[in-house]
C-alpha cells in the first residue's frame, strides 16, 4: 500500500471508507471513557471525518493525521473552517480552532509530536492497511503513545478470500496479538452490517462484523 494508491482513491473520489455522518459507535462509546476537558486525541488516517468536529464539540483537542493533501484541504473547506498552515519537519499542519491536522506519512511522526495525546480514536485507519502494515501501525503506535492513553478502536472482520481489500478484515485475534501485549482490550460492541453494506454483498462476501473495542495502555 504505497502513498500513492491513497493519494489517487482521493483524486478519483473513491472514497467510499468516507462516512457522511459522525460514526454512531463514536457517539455511543466514546462518552464513558470520561476523558478531561481539553484532552488532546489522536486521529490515524482521519481523511476528512466528521468525528473529529464531533470529538472537537466535546471540549478535546484534535491531533489528526492524512497522508492525502486533498481530503485535508476538503475538510476544512467543508466545515467552513480557515486554518493556519505551517511546515513541521516532513509535515504539512493545518490548524483551526480545537483541530489539527499533519498532512504527511503517519509512520514520520515522532513521540515528541504526541506528547500531549493521551486519547486515541481509530475507526479507518487499521482497517486500511495489510497485514504487514498493521503490525507495523501497532508497533509504532505503541512506541509514540504513553501508559495511560485511552480509546476507541473499531474493526472489520470479513472472510478476506472472498474480497481484496481495502478495507482489510481484522479478526478479533490479531487485534489480541497487536495491542495485547501493551493495550487492555475491552469488547464493547459487535454487529453483522452485511445488510447495510451492498458492495460487500455485491462483491460475494457473506458474513460482515464490525467491532468496537476499548483500549487501555499499560
Amino acid at each position: 500500500m504505497e502513498p500513492k494508491f491513497w493519494q489517487e482513491r482521493w483524486a478519483r473520489n473513491q472514497i467510499g471508507f468516507h462516512l457522511p455522518e459522525v460514526n454512531p459507535y463514536l457517539q455511543r462509546h466514546w462518552p464513558q471513557l470520561a476523558l478531561a476537558e481539553d484532552t488532546q486525541v489522536l486521529v490515524p488516517l482521519c481523511g476528512k471525518s466528521l468525528d473529529l468536529i464531533w470529538l472537537a464539540s466535546r471540549g478535546l483537542r484534535v491531533l489528526g493525521v492524512e497522508l492525502s493533501e486533498q481530503a485535508v484541504e476538503a475538510f476544512f473547506s467543508e466545515q467552513n473552517l480557515a486554518p493556519r498552515i505551517t511546515r513541521r519537519g516532513a509535515f504539512t499542519v493545518y490548524q483551526a480552532d480545537r483541530v489539527e491536522v499533519w498532512c504527511g506519512d503517519f509512520f514520520a511522526l515522532d513521540a515528541d509530536v504526541l506528547a500531549g495525546c493521551t486519547a486515541l480514536y481509530d475507526r479507518a485507519a487499521l482497517i486500511a492497511l495489510p497485514p504487514l502494515m498493521r503490525a507495523r501501525y501497532a508497533e509504532h503506535l505503541n512506541s509514540l503513545l504513553l501508559p495511560g492513553c485511552q480509546g476507541l478502536l473499531i474493526t472489520l472482520d470479513y472472510d478476506q478470500t472472498q474480497k481484496a481489500g481495502p478495507p482489510f478484515a481484522v479478526t478479533d485475534d490479531e487485534v489480541k496479538v497487536l495491542f495485547g501485549s501493551e493495550w487492555t482490550l475491552e469488547a464493547l460492541e459487535a454487529q453483522d452490517i452485511l445488510g447495510e453494506s451492498w458492495k460487500f454483498v455485491q462483491d460475494g462476501v457473506t458474513r460482515l462484523d464490525e467491532r468496537v473495542y476499548q483500549l487501555t495502555m499499560r
